[in-house]
């Protein structure tokens, strides 16, 4: 069930505060589920459209730098058009021991914002088609809504076609 509680703040959003990127942050129940299905209960516990609800997913490239891919939580990434939306030959998707070190968030609390480091991000052109969309707030149980136009200013990111069949 969602509930708007008075939570501690994460990078991300205190990066956006400090920003002036305005958002609203939600809580959800963490629940046991770990699999492909999460992202979408999570929009249906938060009452939201899952084709507004975006998922973070971070890849590798050849030269070992990285890529931060966000997309609708129902969909799938395509690794080529991200690939070419970067400017890179190949992406693969990083592994999931690898996240905490390069960027500071576990799996399933991944934000595109408040990294270690900021990564060239992409995402999914969908994102421009609603006013508002959520993204992970940096920890599990915790979502961001924000504009998508504001996430991409503040984040340097570029809105491209990155998912299977889109």
């Amino acid at each position: 069930m969602a509930r708007r509680a008075k939570q501690d703040k994460t990078n991300a959003m205190r990066e956006l505060e400090r920003a002036g990127v305005a958002f609203e942050a939600l809580s959800y129940e963490v629940g046991e589920d770990d699999g492909h299905e999460l992202g979408l209960s999570i929009a249906e516990a938060l009452g939201q459209d899952p084709d507004a609800a975006f998922k973070t997913l971070v890849t590798t490239t050849p030269s070992g730098g990285h890529v931060v891919c966000c997309i609708p939580v129902a969909c799938e990434l395509d690794l080529k058009r991200a690939a070419a939306a970067a400017g890179e030959k190949t992406l693969t998707m990083m592994h999931v021991s690898d996240l905490e070190a390069a960027t500071g968030y576990v799996r399933g609390g991944v934000s595109p914002v408040g990294m270690r480091k900021r990564y060239p991000t992409l995402i999914d052109e969908t994102a421009t088609l609603y006013p508002e969309i959520s993204i992970s707030g940096g920890r599990k149980g915790l979502s961001l809504v924000l504009d998508p136009e504001a996430l991409a200013e503040f984040a340097g990111a570029k809105f491209a076609d990155i998912v299977r069949g889109g």
